[in-house]
């Protein structure tokens, strides 16, 4: 049987154990020994647990950031309800995959600091989805298809906080489940397209 790559079995090791003990109790030690290699090893294609963690989300959870990029650089392609039905949907499955992984950072205040800190080092951060999707809008206004006056930074938070605040939301509730990505992800785009959107809006999705 062929052997993964070194960098694709750290992959791998981190995705797995950031899930199963939390990124705090990750240890690159850990990792290393699950990838079945040295800890010396894992530096040679990573420079920190930080940097490991930001390619553990960019290359082992739903591309997000790729979507958001492609639609900037291209705006007026489809339809802006039907791409904002698509962001919100990756956007979803993003926090619902990456939440439980950085849940354990939000324990430890100093540790979080740190885990921060090391992140704007590297240019990395939980502010960027927010940023592109603002960066998609703003293009999507100048090309006339959301409303000169409309705050696309707000609408940017409000998708975005909408996606993260399910991963979360609805474990502690024994009486509602979390909404089916398809369907969240739809109204959520209709809402938001009947606030910003220069055309009229969209007819509710829901059934």
């Amino acid at each position: 049987m062929e052997t993964k790559p070194a960098r694709v079995r750290i992959l791998d090791a981190a995705h797995e154990l950031m899930l199963t003990v939390g990124l705090a109790r990750a240890t690159t030690k850990e990792i290393a020994r699950a990838a079945g290699c040295s800890e010396a090893a894992l530096y040679k294609y990573f420079d920190s647990k930080e940097e490991l963690f930001v390619r553990v989300l960019t290359e082992r959870l739903p591309r997000l950031t790729p979507l958001l990029s492609g639609l900037a650089a291209a705006p007026g392609r489809g339809t802006l309800a039907g791409n904002l039905t698509e962001i919100a949907r990756q956007a979803a499955l993003f926090y619902e995959q990456s939440f439980p992984i950085a849940a354990s950072l939000y324990a430890e205040t100093q540790l979080k600091r740190r885990h921060d800190e090391a992140l704007r080092a590297i240019g990395s951060g939980p502010h960027l989805p927010i940023e592109g999707l603002d960066a998609y809008l703003r293009a999507e206004q100048a090309a006339g298809r959301v409303r000169a006056d409309a705050d696309t930074y707000a609408a940017a938070s409000l998708l975005l906080g909408a996606c993260a605040q399910r991963a979360f939301a609805y474990d502690a509730t024994e009486t509602r489940e979390r909404p089916p990505v398809d369907e969240f992800a739809a109204r959520l785009a209709a809402t938001l397209v009947g606030g910003i959107s220069v055309a009229d809006t969209p007819d509710d999705p829901r059934p």
